[in-house]
C-alpha cells in the first residue's frame, strides 16, 4: 500500500526507488520494510514493503507499527528540552541538584555529573547492555545499581554508548514532574502532534491490528524471534514503538525546529542544544567504515550529527530484539526520512542503504553504492566473526580437566550491579541464565568455559574461582567486554538448624 506523492517532482527523484527496496530487502533476507520521506513540510513517500507476518502472508503497510528502538531517545531528549525551557531542569547543572540520591561509582562524578553529560554518552562508564538491556530490575531499582557499574575511561574524555544513563535521564522526568516518562512523552508530545498509533513500549504496540511480528538470522537463515520485554528498565533509551505515518509528523516537527501545527513543543534554542554536536564519536556509529562522502560524526543530545556529500545530517538508528530503523533528517534541504524493518541487525545494518539511496536521490546526485560497500563489510565480519571463534576454541589447554565434578559448579552466583546468574548442569556440561538471556558452557581447560550466547552470537570466556577451602565461590564473566569482568559470587544457602 503506498501513499500517493503530492509532489510530481520528487516523484521523479524517487523513480525506481520502490523497486530498489524491494530488491535489496530480498537480497538481505529483510522480511518487511516501511520507509516515509517528508519534504518541504509534506509527506512526499509512504510506503510498505515484504511482510510483517511471515507465516499468516501479512504485508507491511504504512499502518503498520514496528519497535523503534533506540530511536526513542530522541523523545526522551525532546521531553527533557521541555523541562529546559519551563526552568524545571538544566542541561548543565549536576543531576544531583535535582535527584540528590544520585550514586555512581565515583564519588566525584556522582557530585559533578550533567544532564549533558549522561545524553552525550560521555560519562567514562561504558555501555554494560548485556546487563542493562535485558535487566529485570524496575526502572528505579536500575538507577540504584548504577554505582557498582565501574569507570573505564576518565569522566568526559571518552564516548561510549550507554544505554543506562538514558533510563536515568527517563527517571529524572519521574522526579522532576511527579509523572512517569511514558506518561510526560505521551502528554507533552505524542498528543500534540498527533503520532495516535506511537506506544511507549513494545508490548503495548501488540495490542493493535497492524504490527510487526520480529525476525531474525540464525545460521543465514530467516526466523522469528521474541518481542522485547524488558521496558520497564530501559524505556527511555529504546522501548517506543510507531509507524511510518506517526514518525512522519515527528520528522515535520523536527524540519521545523521544534514547532507543529498547533503550536510548539520547544524553543529553537532548545531544539539547537538537541542537534548541535557536543561529543566526538571516537567509534563510529555502526560496523561499515567511514567513506570519502562522509564527515566525522558527533553524538548530540538523543542525535548524532554529521555532514553527507556537503549537506547537514542529523540521524539516529535503533536495534532491538527482532528490529531495525534508522530516523534521518537533513534540515538544510527541508528532507526526513525514516526506515522501519522487522529483522534484527546482523553484523551490519542494512537500514543505511534503504536511507542513503533515498537521499541520493532526492539531493539528484551520482547513486553511491551503498549496498555493495555494506555487502562487503558484511562478508569481512563474517569472517572474522568466524575467525575469532575459531581462535578461541584453538585457545584450549591440552589435558586440562576440571578441579571439581561438573556438579559442583552448580548454583546461584550474585553481583551487586548485575544481579543473579544461575548455573544449572545440563548432562555432561552447564548451562546458565541472567536475567531474561540463556548462556550455555564448553570447557576450554581448568576451570575455564566458552559461556554462548545465542542471541548475540556471542562466545565469553567465564571462569569459576575457588576460595581458601577449594570450593567454587565465585563465577568470573566479562558481561561488558570494555570494562573488568563481573565477578558473580556465590549465594551461600544456609542449612537448617539441627534438632535440638
Amino acid at each position: 500500500m503506498a501513499y500517493t506523492s503530492p509532489a510530481s517532482a520528487t516523484g521523479t527523484d524517487l523513480q525506481g526507488y520502490p523497486e530498489f527496496v524491494e530488491v535489496t530487502m530480498q537480497e538481505w533476507k529483510v522480511p518487511g520494510v516501511a520507509v516515509a520521506i517528508v519534504k518541504d513540510d509534506e509527506i512526499v513517500f509512504a510506503q510498505g514493503f515484504g511482510k510483517r507476518d511471515l507465516a499468516e502472508n501479512l504485508e507491511v503497510t504504512p499502518q503498520t507499527v514496528f519497535a523503534i528502538a533506540s530511536c526513542s531517545k530522541a523523545f526522551t531528549t525532546m521531553a527533557l528540552a521541555i523541562l529546559v525551557d519551563e526552568g524545571k531542569l538544566s542541561w548543565d547543572e549536576p543531576v544531583r541538584n535535582y535527584f540528590p540520591a544520585l550514586k555512581l561509582c565515583d564519588p566525584t562524578i556522582s557530585r559533578l555529573v550533567t544532564l549533558r553529560d549522561l545524553l552525550c554518552h560521555r560519562t567514562g562508564i561504558p555501555g554494560y547492555d548485556l546487563v542493562t538491556l535485558h535487566s529485570l530490575m524496575t526502572r528505579k531499582e536500575l538507577v540504584e545499581r548504577l554505582q557498582y557499574f565501574e569507570l573505564n575511561k576518565g569522566f568526559r574524555t571518552t564516548w561510549q554508548y550507554n544505554n543506562a544513563m538514558y533510563s536515568l535521564a527517563g527517571y529524572l522526568i519521574e522526579v522532576v514532574t511527579g509523572q512517569t516518562w511514558e506518561a510526560f512523552v505521551q502528554q507533552r508530545i505524542l498528543s500534540p502532534l498527533g503520532m495516535t498509533n506511537t506506544y511507549s513500549s513494545v508490548r503495548d504496540m501488540q495490542q493493535m491490528a497492524d504490527f510487526a511480528l520480529p525476525y531474525k538470522l540464525i545460521q543465514d537463515e530467516l526466523q522469528r524471534t521474541d518481542f522485547y520485554t524488558r521496558e520497564d528498565a530501559i524505556g527511555p533509551a529504546g522501548s517506543m514503538s510507531s509507524n511510518v505515518l506517526d514518525m512522519s509528523k515527528w520528522l515535520r516537527c523536527l524540519l521545523n525546529k521544534g514547532k507543529h501545527s498547533e503550536g510548539t513543543l520547544v524553543s529553537e534554542e532548545q531544539f539547537r542544544e538537541l542537534t548541535s554536536p557536543q561529543m566526538v564519536m571516537s567509534a563510529f556509529p555502526h560496523n561499515l567504515p567511514k567513506y570519502p562522502e562522509e564527515f566525522y560524526y558527533s553524538y548530540a543530545l538523543g542525535w548524532w550529527t554529521t555532514c553527507y556529500r556537503g549537506h547537514k545530517l542529523v540521524q539516529h538508528s535503533g536495534g532491538i530484539n527482532g528490529f531495525s530503523c534508522l530516523t534521518t533528517f537533513l534540515p538544510d534541504d527541508n528532507i526526513g526520512l525514516v526506515v522501519l524493518t522487522n529483522r534484527q541487525a546482523h553484523l551490519v545494518p542494512v537500514h543505511g542503504i534503504f536511507t542513503y539511496s533515498a537521499v541520493d536521490r532526492l539531493l539528484q546526485l551520482e547513486k553511491v553504492p551503498w549496498n555493495e560497500r555494506t555487502r562487503q563489510s558484511y562478508d569481512k565480519l563474517r569472517e572474522q566473526e568466524a575467525k575469532s571463534q575459531q581462535e578461541s576454541l584453538a585457545a584450549r589447554v591440552p589435558d586440562a580437566p576440571l578441579s571439581h565434578p561438573l556438579s559442583a559448579y552448580a548454583g546461584q552466583f550474585e553481583h551487586p550491579g548485575g544481579g543473579t546468574f544461575t548455573i544449572v548442569q545440563d548432562d555432561d556440561t552447564l548451562k546458565g541464565w541472567h536475567n531474561d538471556l540463556e548462556y550455555t558452557f564448553q570447557h576450554l581447560h581448568y576451570d575455564v568455559f566458552l559461556v554462548f550466547l545465542e542471541h548475540y552470537n556471542l562466545y565469553l570466556k567465564g571462569s569459576f574461582v575457588t576460595n581458601l577451602n577449594g570450593d567454587i565461590e565465585s563465577f568470573v564473566l566479562p558481561l561488558e567486554p570494555a570494562a573488568k569482568p563481573f565477578v558473580f559470587t556465590r549465594l551461600v544457602v544456609e542449612a537448617p538448624a539441627a534438632s535440638l
